[in-house]
């Protein structure tokens, strides 16, 4: 295979030709690679480093470079706007790549002004430098994924670059803050901005405060590997070489104005990582993996999607086995890289993050945070899982849920119920699809019952999964099963919330008859392949005594502001159809089914109100609560065939179980109104709302 820089001077006529670069942070880890690649693969690009030295950073990261008569240092900080003015007035800089940052996580949770200071404040003052010279033709930003926030659990696409920034730590606040700025720029001033957003690197020349060069230079000296947390979190890594070539890719070829991540889709938990280093070094893993207290929020998984970088010719080309023999060779090799770091290997280091002291560390620690080990007797889940700390008594309570879904709608509102009655609940960590994982999960949390609200529903809707098929049925059937399976080995009940997207109005159940499908009653509609997954692990789930189906339809809450919420949709489509349907106000029916799981209710049900509502009566509905002078027009099933991909299912479900069981059910359109219309309610004088 041809090397990317082969393959450019190939077709270089049409890539972006830099001549002067400057490389802010570059005696750092990530640019450090790309500085040594560009100087190797571009002998005529004048490179220009700006680094303060900090301590993370080191000039011998930069050998490679030094002998090169277009390679040149200058020891400085970004904040000084007159150095960086002067950097780019006599070095005739065209080009930035902008890697300087603090980039820490467990740093910023202690010293969050200093990462406000080095990542936004830093970035502002290139900006300005940029747009006051005026002779900068590329300004590369270096982002991070941890801007996206936490990837659902059972996501099965990843991030994409549109994708709504929510960021859950200063470190990955301070990157979005950055990146606002730079976007503001660029649209303001015209500056040819680009922005990357990176997953997890790994490789030589890493200060040790990092993961992966910290359990390699710990296992090196026969110490325990410190886990934060239970280990469960998910990364996706990539090694050195591979990113610093997807940074030549986009300098080339890389549009003004957009934004690439530089990602892959092979993830790994942190204690899996752990286990394969203790192997590297053959210790056994269930003596020398150790679980510290976690970090004051740590993200349970980022998952990016990379189509876009590879469009323009950039992949992923080393094996994450072969990668991590790498690592460990090289710091087998360079022990003494960067001196005494024995401050990064504890636990949780505290860094002194002031300015010109590299590597400094107070070295002190809190005594063993660890938790005490107990490893599962199962031969099918093989992990150390942590057992709680501070147990105060041995006797089990008598309730204790494990929610699947945490980042869905119907999941984060179950935990909100669960807090309300005062129920212990914990969220489940494990993908559906791995039973490992799910394992490890019911050791942790010792749950008496479990409930599935994840799933792929489509994004924005079930169009989304016509050309999403093997996704789809991954999470859909496979994950469901897979779950289902597990807590029937475990002697647990599962609530799984499904659908009544399964059945469509036929002959013998006519529209506003009155007629509803029962449980019993075989699906008829397979319009959706959604749909078709749904009917499909419904069967099959039959087959499993300890499983509570629940057919949830078109769901409603008194979120109005909620995408989700099928008033929501409505009210703002163009156009919508007016047929009657059932439907489930999730505000009446969640606590239900908390009900249901104490009662331990099995089999089928028909999770919505009783009766019918159709579309322009909720719009009735909510023009008379809502918004007065709010209009919508009609169009017929035929006409909303023809601007959508799959077909919608629209029919009525006989409540009559749930109604017996539950006596005190509403009918949909008294639901409506007292848990929906009557809370959001608005009175009106003068036609403004009060």
């Amino acid at each position: 295979m041809l090397d990317y820089a082969e393959v450019l001077w190939i077709n270089m006529d049409t890539a972006y030709k830099p001549k002067n670069i400057l490389l802010t942070g570059a005696a750092g880890f990530i640019a450090s690679h790309v500085c040594n690649r560009l100087i190797r693969n571009y002998p005529a690009y004048k490179i220009v480093v700006l680094d303060k030295l900090d301590y993370c950073s080191n000039l011998k990261n930069l050998n490679p470079s030094k002998s090169s008569p277009k390679f040149k240092f200058i020891k400085g900080d970004i904040g000084s706007a007159d150095l960086v003015n002067f950097i780019l007035l006599t070095e005739n800089i065209d080009t930035i790549m902008h890697f300087a940052a603090q980039t820490h996580v467990d740093n910023s949770f202690g010293n969050s002004f200093e990462f406000t200071k080095n990542n936004i404040y830093g970035t502002h003052v290139l900006l300005e430098a940029c747009k006051v010279t005026g002779q900068i033709k590329r300004f590369i930003h270096v982002s991070t994924d941890e801007v996206y926030g936490e990837t659902d659990e059972d996501a099965v696409v990843g991030n994409h670059e549109a994708s709504q920034l929510l960021p859950t730590n200063p470190y990955s606040a301070t990157k979005a803050g950055a990146e606002m700025l730079v976007m503001a720029y660029g649209r303001s001033y015209g500056l040819p901005v680009i922005t990357t957003r990176g997953n997890n690197v790994y490789g030589p020349n890493q200060f040790p405060e990092k993961m992966i060069p910290k359990f390699i230079l710990l296992a090196m000296q026969g110490k325990p590997l410190p886990i934060h947390g239970d280990g469960s979190n998910v990364r996706s890594y990539l090694y050195c070489e591979d990113v610093a070539e997807a940074f030549e890719v986009i300098l080339h070829r890389g549009e003004v104005g957009h934004v690439y991540n530089i990602g892959t889709k092979k993830e790994r938990r942190v204690v899996d990582v752990a286990r394969e280093i203790c192997q590297l070094f053959s210790l056994n893993p269930d003596t020398y993996v150790k679980f510290v207290e976690n970090r004051p929020f740590n993200d349970q998984r980022y998952f990016l999607d990379d189509q876009k970088l590879k469009s323009l010719g950039w992949s992923e080309r080393t094996l994450w086995e072969e990668g991590l023999r790498k690592t460990m060779e090289w710091y087998v090799k360079n022990p003494q890289w960067w001196g005494d770091v024995s401050g990064a290997l504890l636990p949780h280091p505290k860094m002194l993050m002031v300015p010109g002291i590299e590597r400094q560390f107070d070295g002190s620690d809190t005594g063993d945070s660890a938790y005490p080990l107990s490893a599962s007797d199962s031969s099918q889940s093989k992990m150390v899982v942590p057992a709680p700390r501070n147990i105060q008594s041995t006797e089990k309570p008598s309730l204790k849920f494990l929610i699947y879904g945490k980042t869905g709608w119907i999941g984060g509102l179950l935990g909100k119920i669960c807090e309300k009655q005062g129920l212990p609940y914990e969220y489940g960590r494990g993908r559906l699809q791995e039973r490992s994982q799910l394992m490890a999960d019911i050791l942790s949390v010792k749950p008496t019952h479990v409930f599935n609200a994840a799933g792929v529903t489509g994004r924005p809707n079930v169009d989304w999964c016509e050309s999403h098929k093997p996704e789809t049925i991954r999470t859909n059937v496979v994950g469901t099963l897979t779950l289902a399976d597990v807590c029937r080995d475990h002697g647990l009940l599962m609530v799984n919330y499904a659908t009544g997207c399964i059945f469509e109005y036929d002959d013998a159940h006519p529209p506003r008859s009155g007629i509803g499908f029962k449980e019993e009653d075989t699906p008829n509609f397979a319009g959706s392949f959604y749909s078709k997954t749904k009917a499909m692990v419904e069967e099959l789930l039959k087959e499993y005594e300890n499983v509570c189906t629940l057919r949830v339809r078109m769901p409603i809450s008194s979120d109005l502001s909620n995408p989700r919420n099928f008033i929501t949709k409505i009210s703002r489509y163009n156009k919508v159809v007016d047929i009657p349907n059932s439907m489930t106000i999730l505000d009446e029916l969640l606590p239900i089914s908390v009900e249901m799981a104490k009662r331990n209710l099995r089999g089928i049900w028909n999770f919505t109100n009783p009766g019918v509502v159709s579309h322009n009566e909720i719009l009735e509905m909510y023009k008379n609560y809502i918004d007065p002078s709010f209009k919508w027009t009609n169009f017929t099933v035929e006409e909303q065939a023809k601007v959508i991909v799959a077909a919608r299912s629209n029919n009525e479900m006989d409540a009559s179980k749930l109604k017996k069981e539950f006596p005190e059910l509403l009918p949909i359109k008294e639901s409506l109104i007292k848990y929906v219309f009557e809370p959001n309610k608005k009175t009106f004088a003068g036609g403004a709302a009060i």
